[in-house]
């Protein structure tokens, strides 16, 4: 709370009405056109995954941070960061204060050496794109790229701070829950760190160990092409090998006569009646069935619902069908029908028609 210089503190006013008053902006600027993207933790921890919490440690290694880094905490865990915008080499936000202040931090890209260095030797030790987003690996490979001074986290020399705040302290209490807010953020897509940094996330994949389980059939770690598109809600084009068109097979109906004998006024009169075999009648009965069968519509509503059924959270719902935590979130947030790609609806199709156990049984296969 700044001093006015009139021998008066400005009145109090809480965070609840500060966070009313910043909603209310908020709401003024996505009525612009502006995409609005806040940070929201829940509880007391800001990040819950490896890629968050290692960005968090790392920043609280810095003796230049360690003043202000606590107000910052206090700050995101209350909802003040209202918007928080990755992109390359750059990280744009507004935090609600005494008012809505704008932040820039940019970071430096990551050398191309370094790069390398990291590449190397994490090379063969990451066998899949999923593998690397979820953090699990070796602790080796953990080591490299969180390393202090050669890993893909930016040092305090790399980071360039603005934030339109009277504070005149560089680290002012917005920016640091802006970085902390980062943390929170990779939580959900760890690939912006890559994006933060301006490298390709990709070149860390063992390419040869992909193209031996492609070829052989091993390899549990592998990842396949058409997941890696739904991860990254990409098309991935790849050649597959015609198949051959097998030719439907039509069962002929079997069919038996019955005959019943009838009087009339000329005298006895035998008619002859068609009954379809029992068998046949089950099978169109069957068929009948199939057709009334339910077909999985994708709905933001249903897709929520589906989730919740299987007791799931959004990062293993989006492992079960195959597809990022962020795509699961964007399809629950939307509304309406989702439009998606053809293998992203024929794999909800087949999670639609799992029973809760069968979906867990699934999951932890993969």
């Amino acid at each position: 709370m700044a001093y006015d210089g009139y021998g008066r503190w400005p009145k109090y006013v809480s965070v609840a009405q500060r966070r009313a008053k910043a909603e209310k902006e908020m709401q003024k600027l996505v009525k612009k056109g502006v995409k609005v993207e806040p940070i929201k933790t829940e509880g007391r921890k800001i990040a819950r995954t490896f890629w968050g919490k290692a960005w968090c440690d790392h920043l609280e290694k810095f003796s230049d941070y360690e003043n202000r880094l606590p107000r910052g905490r206090t700050y995101v865990r209350n909802g003040s960061v209202c918007h928080l915008e990755i992109s390359k080499g750059n990280i744009e936000a507004i935090v609600s204060g005494s008012e809505l202040y704008s932040i820039t931090i940019e970071i430096t890209p990551l050398s191309a050496k370094k790069w390398q260095k990291v590449r190397e030797q994490c090379a063969g030790q990451i066998g899949s794109m999923l593998e690397l987003l979820q953090g699990h690996f070796s602790d080796n490979v953990m080591k490299i790229v969180t390393e202090p001074e050669d890993g893909l986290f930016p040092q305090p020399r790399e980071i360039k701070l603005d934030c339109d705040c009277p504070d005149w302290a560089d680290m002012c209490k917005h920016i640091a829950a802006v970085l902390y807010g980062v943390g929170a953020r990779l939580d959900q897509q760890p690939e912006l760190l890559f994006l933060l940094r301006n490298v390709d996330q990709e070149a860390l994949i063992s390419t040869e160990l992909d193209i031996t389980s492609a070829t052989t059939g091993k390899g549990k770690r592998r990842l396949a092409t058409a997941d890696l598109s739904n991860l990254f809600d990409i098309d991935i084009e790849m050649d597959e090998p015609a198949k051959p068109r097998r030719k439907k097979q039509v069962a002929k109906k079997k069919t038996v006569v019955k005959t019943k004998t009838v009087k009339n006024k000329k005298g006895n009169k035998t008619v002859k009646k068609k009954a379809i075999k029992k068998s046949v009648k089950k099978a169109i009965k069957k068929k009948s069935a199939i057709k009334k069968k339910r077909v999985f519509t994708p709905t933001a509503a249903a897709v929520r619902r589906l989730r919740k059924q299987f007791e799931m959270n959004s990062s293993q719902f989006a492992v079960l069908v195959g597809v990022s935590p962020p795509t699961v979130s964007n399809w629950e947030n939307g509304s309406g029908k989702l439009t998606l790609r053809q293998r992203t609806l024929e794999a909800l199709a087949q999670v639609a028609g799992l029973t809760s156990q069968q979906a867990w049984r699934k999951l932890n296969r993969n």
